[in-house]
Formats: C-alpha cells, structure tokens, sequence
C-alpha cells in the first residue's frame, strides 16, 4: 500500500507478481524478455485499475499519455545473449583483429586524418544528400591527385 512519498512497487520473484503502490496485481507481459543484454521481467496494470487511480498523477510520468502503470525489473545480465560491444571487444582481441586494426591504421585513418586536418573537412558545407556526396568525392579527388604528384607521378 501506498503510506506517502514515492509510491513503490513491490513484485515477488518467485511468484512473479507485481503489487503497484495503490494495491493493484500488475499483470506479466513480458516475463523472459531482454532490454540492453539484460534479462528483466515485464509488468503492467490494467486500465480498469490505473484510469480511476487517485495515485495515478504521483505513479506514472505522464498520465495524460500513459494508459496505465508499466514496470521492468532487471534480473542481471541475459545468459547466453552477449553485447554487441562484448562481441566486438572480442573480434578485435582476436590474432586477426589486431592485424585488420593494423592494417586499418595504416591504410584508411591517414586518409581521413589528411581530409580532416589538412584539407580542413570537419564538417559537409552543403546540404543535402547529392550535395554532400559531391563534395566528399571532391575532397577524395584532391587527395588521390596529391598521393600522384607526391610519388612522382606529376608530369
């Protein structure tokens, strides 16, 4: 029940229920469900119950949007579902991880460190996809016709 203050839900793990602050059974709707790699367990009220709420104003963040209360309670890190981030941490850690990053270094960042310090490229004039397009191709032209001339290439 609700005795003042930020009203609380209380839920029960193993019984998977879920009392809102005004005393109302919030009902499941997503009990094995993963929100950012993380398992959670899902509840909402039913309109019958949050609409003519008094605590409504002090329960939801937008009554005037929001139907009815919805909460999620984490339960830790989903078990065998890994992070895009994890992942990626993993790929780069790998033997050929480190030689692609190598590689990348010493083929593509120069380019865009060269467009962005020298030439001054930190951000699009134009607007416009066609525009913007046009204009990365010209700086990409410039820096492909200097690569020519400083190899020796110039005539």
């Amino acid at each position: 029940m609700y005795r003042g203050g930020e009203p609380q839900t209380a839920w029960h793990l193993e019984h998977k229920t879920c009392i809102c602050p005004a005393g109302k059974r919030l009902y499941g709707n997503g009990g094995h469900c993963t929100i950012n790699g993380f398992a959670a367990m899902k509840f909402q009220g039913a309109k019958q119950d949050c609409v003519p709420c008094e605590l409504r104003t002090r329960c939801l963040r937008t009554p005037e949007k929001t139907a009815t209360r919805q909460v999620a309670f984490f339960l830790g890190k989903a078990l065998g579902r890994e992070s895009h981030t994890d992942r990626m941490k993993r790929r780069i850690d790998s033997a050929q991880g480190r030689r692609m990053i190598t590689w990348r270094f010493a083929t593509v960042e120069p380019v865009f460190g060269n467009t962005r310090n020298n030439k001054r490229l930190d951000r699009f004039t134009l607007r416009g996809r066609k525009k913007v397009d046009g204009q990365w191709k010209l700086y990409c032209l410039v820096h492909n016709i200097e690569k020519l001339a400083h190899h020796g290439y110039a005539g």
